[in-house]
């Protein structure tokens, strides 16, 4: 996941046995937004408009794995499983399917259910046969940028290519027209968490446009696209065929969602803080400004209307172990990085605590450690020390940043500490809108990159695999997560073992452990856990603060008549 002023946050889910479940949940179920405007009677009709700095990576559904087109989609499709938050903890729910599913065989054969009556935006009924066609699309190299699990889980993912030469992935069966069975090479007991993820809804075939369905979602959720202008503006408006007893999670309260995109995410700030005009019935996906985070927070005027939604996350800034092969200069790193300035950047202590690990407290498997400085300014002291063990070397590094003011601050910073240990840094701003895409395409290697994470559910199996397995630099070209470039047999060999144990308590102490050690080689800086900050307009009601995604959710939104 990702954020700042606009990191496009990379989205998540969660999944675990029966009593995992609980112990999951119960860790998510912290905090909550100052201004949660859920409650109330909802009213029918009116427009809410999405003010956001930048267009979605992706809403394709097989694509996304951001947090913004992640929430937004769930306006439009309907995944298998889903996640019910209108009571004091998220429960996992049935969503196209009836329950939230049934494991055999040590949790590596699961099956679900599809409830009858679900439509599609032409009326016709969402089937077995779609979600299976859904889920072997995102097998395609042409969809490309969505999470791994389904290529690293289901038999005979590694080397399935996608159903568009008229090839089927065996291991997604569909006995009848709403079962679904999936057939897995290990055992995952959290996997009716992993269905809770968009690349888990049903595409239909006859409405797939391959590369171009971002703009092409066909809905069988309560809204549906009217008009896409890429970059510029979509409106969403009702889709007529979806039925309010089918869905456990949705509402279909407004005649319009119109999202526009562009404007700076500072102005974009004051305009509906001024609560004028049309900005009485905004709202933003996107954090508050670093700039006016501070003064945001602490204003009562906004209290109703301010979501501040810890989220399972982490600020960080990857080391390439490939271009920085030094350890003793990648430790100088860690102790130089001044996070109180860089925590500065992205609107100081609102923005979250300073981070020594890469499991944000909250998430299953946390340990708590500090290797580095204790000192959240660093120890140049320390720094300037290792640098001298390596020979003193003069290197010239590389920074990923998207070019957003808030990155461009913390860029400063980093290039500022860097510079006192003798590195110089040439600062590489990217465009917000392909961040990712660009630093997650192996042919793009910066020395250092700019990133953020939300698990996918609040587990370590969502953090450390996804950003530490070596391995899927080579298999996943395109969307290598692994911005460190650690490929570490020995880890990637740990990863496999504890995803495989189906002791929760093993797991976690494993997880800690797995943490600590990609810390020892420091192939990454830990900035900070982060919270995600939000405003929207008076006329705003049912927002929800979502705790899984980290982003106010929509589901329930209404405008106040």
């Amino acid at each position: 996941m990702t954020r700042s002023t606009r990191s496009t946050r990379r989205s998540r889910t969660v999944a675990l046995t029966a009593s995992a479940v609980v112990i999951a949940l119960g860790a998510t179920a912290c905090g909550g937004s100052s201004g949660n405007s859920a409650g109330g009677s909802p009213s029918k009709g009116g427009t809410l408009t999405i003010l956001d700095d930048a267009d979605f990576n992706h809403i394709d559904p097989q694509r996304t794995y951001t947090t913004e087109g992640s929430s937004m989609d769930y306006e439009l499709v309907r995944t298998l499983t889903g996640w019910n938050e209108t009571g004091a903890a998220p429960k996992l729910v049935g969503d196209l399917a009836t329950d939230t599913g049934t494991p055999s065989k040590g949790a590596t054969v699961w099956t679900f259910h599809l409830r009858h009556g679900v439509k599609w935006q032409d009326g016709t009924e969402v089937t077995a046969q779609d979600v299976k066609y859904g889920v072997e699309r995102a097998f395609s190299p042409d969809i490309n940028g969505g999470p791994p699990y389904a290529s690293q889980w289901l038999v005979g993912g590694d080397s399935y290519k996608g159903p568009y030469q008229g090839k089927q992935l065996a291991s997604i069966q569909t006995p009848d027209k709403y079962t679904l069975v999936f057939h897995l090479n290990q055992p995952v007991a959290d996997f009716n968490e992993t269905t809770t993820m968009t690349g888990w809804s049903a595409v239909p075939k006859a409405h797939d446009t391959g590369a171009t369905y971002d703009t092409h979602v066909w809905s069988d959720g309560p809204y549906m696209i009217k008009s896409y202008a890429k970059n510029k503006e979509m409106v969403l408006v009702r889709n007529k065929n979806w039925s309010q007893p089918t869905d456990p999670i949705r509402q279909q309260n407004l005649d319009e969602i119109d999202a526009k995109f562009g404007q700076d995410q500072a102005a974009i700030d004051q305009q509906i803080k001024s609560d004028g005009g049309s900005a009485q019935t905004a709202i933003t996906q996107t954090p508050i400004a670093g700039s006016d985070l501070t003064t945001m927070a602490t204003d009562p005027s906004l209290k109703s209307r301010y979501y501040k939604i810890p989220a399972p996350g982490i600020n960080y800034m990857a080391i390439n172990m490939n271009r920085v092969k030094d350890i003793k200069v990648r430790e100088a790193i860690e102790y130089a990085v001044n996070k109180t300035t860089v925590r500065g950047a992205f609107g100081g202590s609102a923005y979250g605590n300073y981070a020594t690990t890469m499991l944000a407290p909250g998430i299953d498997g946390h340990k708590d450690f500090n290797l580095y400085s204790s000192n959240p300014a660093g120890d140049l002291t320390k720094a300037k020390a290792l640098m001298k063990q390596a020979g003193n070397p003069k290197p010239t590094m590389s920074l990923a940043v998207e070019n957003i003011p808030t990155h461009e601050h913390f860029a400063d910073a980093v290039k500022t500490a860097l510079a006192k240990i003798g590195i110089t840094v040439n600062i590489t701003p990217i465009d917000k809108n392909n961040y990712f895409s660009t630093v997650d395409n192996v042919k793009n290697q910066y020395d250092l990159t700019w990133g953020d994470w939300i698990a996918d559910w609040p587990n370590a199996s969502t953090v450390l695999p996804t950003l530490f397995d070596g391995r899927q630099i080579k298999k996943l070209p395109q969307s290598n997560n692994d911005i460190s470039y650690l490929n570490d047999p020995k880890i990637n060999a740990q990863i496999d073992k504890i995803g495989k144990m189906t002791d929760i308590k093993q797991r976690n102490t494993a997880y800690g452990e797995l943490d600590e050690q990609i810390l020892k080689d420091a192939a990454v800086v830990p900035l900070m856990y982060m919270n995600f900050s939000e405003v929207s307009g008076s006329k705003v009601g049912g927002v929800i603060d979502d705790s899984i995604m980290a982003e106010p959710s929509l589901v329930h939104a209404y405008i106040k008549q």
